[in-house]
């Protein structure tokens, strides 16, 4: 008998069928690639370099789960070589990278890879649960995305399915020591694998009943672990478990201690989200919010850094604390809070709108302050999303800095090359020529202009002399890159207009230097915060004024006339960067899981718990004053006159629900329980439902006979059985009616003799 009969045999037998043990192999075979699959695809949350394994484990998995017979065909050499080989790929790569969490990453997904395409023991679905848990948690410490959440309870949920149908399989197989495969078997299971007979076997099998209270007691396990989470008090783990340490990200950004024209309009390219921003007050908001991130004070050659002299000078100590203090001045009134939350794998450089009184971080950090630059620099560029909040920002434009405007009035060249900045402008004597008469001709051989009017002139003349393009062309010749474009009238992108900002204003005579950053952002009006892409990444330059003692932001690409402080702020600011799309709508949950999940600080527990307290307390009174209308309507009613078209009404409702209620009693219930209730059959098979009818007359009858025992096995087969298991229905059906009349021949006697003796 084959297990397709055993199964529709054992179905005979009990109230509902069951499925058979190749059955029970196949859906196991499917739950464990299903889980491959979920694991390997944790990579698109780590910043690990197995983008390549990840997509080779799952086009073999899918293979695999499509058409599994196809892993009988992997040579016996593979299997032999496996192991050694993903061993000695663990060393290799651990030796060639040095670093340990990436290579176990990658180690795991080989693992699983392997599990994948060979046909799995009882122990080796165990390891595809633990590898598969071992990247779980791994993306789950460093990540802290939204779609990871609905992925892992994914994971959670067909993990518990795997080890049930594991279980039901060693029951089915009755307690028998599984036999190991050969290289090159082909197991009867697969042999005989089609996923459709199997789907619609899970229909017949499938208790609604069941699968609702198990959905229901997952959504509850679920919700209690909610409630929990906003019960117990909240606790940080340092640095991620330290998994942070044995993992290291590249920016994708380019946001680093240098940058080479074009580095920035590669980020332009992408328009995924980079920051995201919650504010206490938008009258704060400025019109054109520059979000600055590092001060690249050196030029040689088309690239600027971050020299080493100012970074040993103005970067301070590292410290490791949850805050620090910063340089502006405490205001009066009601104290304003920005709320960042930094993407990973955009820069180690946090960006910051101006100075600030206050930056708080949601647990310690490594970091290194330079107060004079007003950056905020991390050991590490971070993993996951970062987030901190910042009091008392400042988003004027102006950065005061008293103790360069001290060295400045000194004219402590010195100081000023070693400490603060690059004055002298690095390029050949041709070049400085260039440079001199373009100043000329932006001064208009004036010798006494302020820095202000410097900058405005030079942002005007390089407006009208070059366009703005994302793919610039800079002319040949020889001389220095950068100036060959100021001088020509080639368009060019941010780092061009920046750049050539600074050159001209430190051949002026004025301190000059790169920022790069961020600017503008849009407005979600769904979660109400600033979304800013890495398509917004800008560089713009900063010119040192000595009449106020502070670098003005200048930019040639910004607002055409705007002056610092006078911008437009609060909700006019906010209404040309509605975001209203559907990508909003899609950001907004990010910033709502970050808000109430990632950042769930104390004070924001108690905000949800006295909001659930509230909306409990809301819904009784609503439904006591809900009662309390029904119970003045109902007497209302009753108080009011009674005449006969009243009466005419009343007794026609009484009549219909009284009609009901009788069809309820009689029929409804057989109706809607004959609706409800799955018995293996589709819906429609005259066949089933026949030997359905059968099955029903005999049990009635009551009196049992061999020949009705027989055939009752045959009408259970076509009833619950899948249909090449079926004899002939109509023999069936033949034989099941002369097997009833045999019966209530058989069962007659016996009545008349229980009415003789009554």
């Amino acid at each position: 008998m084959s297990a397709g009969e055993k199964s529709s045999a054992g179905a005979g037998r009990g109230k509902r069928p069951q499925l058979g043990v190749e059955e029970l192999h196949q859906l196991k075979w499917l739950l464990g690639g299903g889980l491959t699959l979920l694991a390997v695809w944790t990579v698109l949350y780590m910043d690990v370099e197995a983008w390549t394994l990840m997509a080779l484990t799952t086009v073999t998995t899918g293979a695999a789960l499509i058409w599994p017979r196809w892993p009988a065909r992997v040579p016996a050499l593979v299997h032999t070589l496996a192991f050694p080989v993903i061993v000695a790929f663990f060393a290799g790569d651990l030796w060639l990278t040095a670093e340990v969490l990436p290579a176990m990453v990658r180690l795991g997904i080989l693992l699983l890879l392997y599990r994948g395409i060979s046909y799995r023991q009882r122990r080796d679905d165990l390891q595809v649960i633990v590898m598969g848990l071992f990247l779980i948690v791994v993306a789950g410490v460093l990540t802290v995305s939204l779609l990871f959440a609905v992925q892992i309870l994914i994971y959670t949920g067909c993990a518990l399915g795997f080890l049930l149908v594991i279980t039901l399989t060693e029951a089915a197989e009755g307690g028998a020591k599984p036999v190991p495969h050969k290289a090159g078997e082909l197991p009867a299971w697969a042999a005989h694998a089609d996923w459709r007979k199997l789907f619609r076997r899970l229909r017949e099998v499938a208790d609604w009943r069941v699968v609702t209270l198990g959905a229901a007691l997952f959504v509850g396990v679920v919700a209690v672990a909610a409630l929990l989470f906003l019960a117990i008090p909240r606790f940080q783990l340092e640095n991620s478990l330290f998994l942070d340490r044995y993992i290291s990200k590249k920016a994708r950004t380019g946001f680093s201690d240098s940058i080479k024209f074009g580095d920035v309009t590669e980020i332009q390219q992408d328009t995924s989200v980079a920051l995201s921003v919650d504010v206490s007050d938008r009258g704060q908001i400025p019109a054109a919010p520059y979000w600055r991130m590092l001060v690249l004070d050196e030029y040689r050659n088309g690239t600027f850094r971050f020299s080493p002299g100012m970074r040993k000078a103005a970067l301070g100590r590292e410290r490791t604390d949850t805050a620090l203090r910063g340089e502006a001045r405490p205001r009066l009134g009601e104290a304003v809070f920005w709320t960042f939350y930094l993407e990973s794998g955009v820069s180690r450089y946090l960006p910051l709108l101006g100075e600030f009184e206050r930056l708080q971080f949601r647990e310690p950090q490594n970091f290194q302050l330079a107060a004079e630059l007003n950056v905020v620099a991390l050991r590490d560029e971070p993993v996951s999303m970062t987030a901190y909040r910042v009091e008392g920002l400042d988003a004027s434009g102006a950065l005061r800095d008293p103790a360069f405007a001290k060295r400045w009035q000194e004219r402590d060249a010195a100081a000023l090359l070693r400490t603060a900045l690059q004055v002298r402008v690095a390029v050949g004597e041709a070049d400085r020529a260039r440079l001199a008469g373009t100043v000329a001709e932006i001064t208009a051989g004036s010798a006494a202009v302020s820095a202000e009017e410097f900058s405005r002139r030079a942002e005007d003349w390089l407006r009208k002399n070059h366009g703005y393009s994302l793919s610039p062309r800079v002319p040949d010749g020889e001389g220095d890159p950068l100036v060959r474009w100021l001088v020509s009238h080639e368009a060019g992108h941010c780092e061009l207009f920046a750049g050539s900002l600074v050159l001209l204003a430190r051949t002026a005579g004025f301190p000059a230097r790169v920022v790069t950053g961020f600017r503008g952002g849009s407005w979600n009006a769904f979660s109400n915060n600033f979304t800013i892409r890495n398509s917004d990444a800008h560089a713009w330059a900063e010119v040192f004024d000595e009449a106020t003692g502070a670098w003005r932001r200048v930019d040639a690409l910004g607002a055409v006339g705007s002056a610092l402080g006078n911008e437009a702020k609060g909700e006019a600011a906010l209404a040309s960067r509605l975001d209203r799309s559907w990508s909003a709508r899609f950001d907004s949950l990010r910033v709502f899981w970050y808000r109430r999940i990632v950042n769930f600080d104390q004070r924001s527990q108690v905000e949800t718990l006295r909001a659930v307290k509230t909306a409990t307390q809301n819904t009784g009174v609503v439904f006591r004053q809900a009662l309390e209308r029904l119970h003045a309507g109902l007497k209302g009613w009753v108080a009011g006159p009674w005449d006969g078209a009243r009466l005419v009404k009343v007794a026609a409702t009484v009549a219909a629900v009284g009609g009901f209620a009788w069809w309820w009693w009689t029929q409804g219930r057989g109706w809607l329980r004959g609706r409800l209730q799955w018995r293996g059959g589709r819906p429609g098979d005259p066949v089933r439902a026949t030997a359905g009818r059968w099955l029903g007359e005999i049990a009635e009858c009551g009196h049992r006979i061999p020949e009705t025992e027989a055939v009752v096995v045959e009408l259970q087969r076509v009833r619950y059985g899948a249909r090449e298991t079926w004899a002939e229905p109509a023999a069936v059906f033949r034989r099941a009616r002369q097997a009833l009349r045999a019966a209530r021949r058989a069962g007659r006697p016996a009545e008349r003799q229980l009415g003789l003796k009554g």
